[in-house]
């Protein structure tokens, strides 16, 4: 049961500007990873672009299901909703069948079958969904994909307040299709990463993130991060898996250097979005799940104003969205559900 819901504090125009680019952020790794999904890895001289095609096929600058999920949690985030209630999940669960049903370009095997099952369980969408989630997972060895880690970013928006209250609503929204604890952990300390990250400008959330974890689950999860921060991103191989995924995206924001402030115009901090977002999609697989993930806390750290002009004009996708869109569905979450007055 859900407990009081803090609001969420006011934004001042910086910590505005960081909170409008978690969703354009996802969508723009998203879009970058597309073309290269499950394709030949890309060389470190290589950089990736927005050419569209993949699994979709997609068009340039086209963003998959990993953003196309995150809209259908966003749609219900911004009118300032509690995301852990039933009414809420019910709500993100009646959009996933919408998706689902009009507009799924591509699906995770994991999502389609949890999907397929509630379609004929009984009881309320967020219900049924969370039902036979719970059934595929129990004694399901390959029960941890990427698929809740890949959406999760807006839920932190939605819960600026308290961290407490967000780690239970990353859970909550994580359960609905991956209630698996690797994926609920996972969410978690994303989650806190991106709060963070909008509060404060800093990457410092995902590692304080572990004290939100079950106490006998820290030293793991610490143990992961480590290893991300030890190795480049292509060493995650497996990264479908939501343990290799976040390690992933994670190494390719920690071990990109950030550039130094050039006088002469050269380079600027900020610019550490677009290095890190061509690193995850270095890291080859499923390209443009890794990128979205790094690219939701990239654009909490770095903002909207950092993710590069003709990626913000190519950015578009499902249900009819555009980089304004995503801004405006992110802001308004952030705010809790009031409207975006500054564009």
């Amino acid at each position: 049961m859900a407990g009081t819901h803090v609001p969420n504090p006011r934004l001042d125009a910086r910590a505005t500007d960081r909170a409008a680019g978690v969703l354009l952020g996802a969508a723009a790794g998203d879009a970058l990873g597309v073309p290269y999904e499950f394709g030949t890895a890309l060389r470190d001289d290589q950089r990736p672009r927005m050419i569209g095609g993949g699994l979709g096929p997609y068009e340039p600058g086209e963003y998959s299901d990993d953003t196309q999920m995150q809209v259908c949690v966003a749609e219900v985030a911004a009118t300032g909703a509690d995301l852990r209630t039933p009414e809420a999940l019910d709500a993100v669960a009646a959009n996933f069948r919408r998706w689902l049903a009009g507009g799924a370009s591509d699906v995770g095997a994991q999502t389609r079958t949890v999907l397929g099952a509630a379609e004929r369980a009984p009881g309320s969408p967020g219900a049924a969904l969370l039902a036979a989630a719970r059934d595929f997972s129990d004694g399901n060895d390959r029960a941890a994909g990427n698929g809740s880690l890949m959406r999760t970013g807006v839920v932190a928006l939605a819960h600026l307040g308290d961290a407490v209250e967000m780690a239970e609503a990353a859970r909550a929204v994580s359960a609905l299709t991956h209630p698996d604890p690797d994926c609920a952990d996972a969410c978690v300390l994303w989650c806190a990463g991106v709060r963070t990250a909008v509060l404060e400008g800093t990457f410092d959330g995902v590692r304080a993130g572990l004290d939100l974890l079950p106490a006998g689950r820290r030293a793991l999860w610490a143990g992961r991060l480590d290893e991300a921060e030890a190795h480049p991103p292509r060493h995650f191989t497996h990264n479908g898996w939501v343990v290799h995924a976040l390690q992933a995206a994670w190494s390719a924001i920690t071990r990109t250097p950030v550039p130094e402030p050039d006088p002469s115009g050269g380079g600027f901090p900020a610019q550490h979005l677009e290095l890190a977002l061509e690193a995850a999609v270095r890291a080859g697989t499923d390209t443009d799940t890794v990128a979205a993930i790094a690219g939701a806390l990239l654009g909490a750290r770095w903002g909207r104003s950092a993710v590069p002009a003709h990626w913000q004009e190519a950015v578009h996708g499902w249900p009819g969205l555009k980089a304004p869109d995503l801004v405006r569905l992110a802001v308004r979450t952030a705010r809790g559900g009031q409207d975006d007055t500054e564009g």
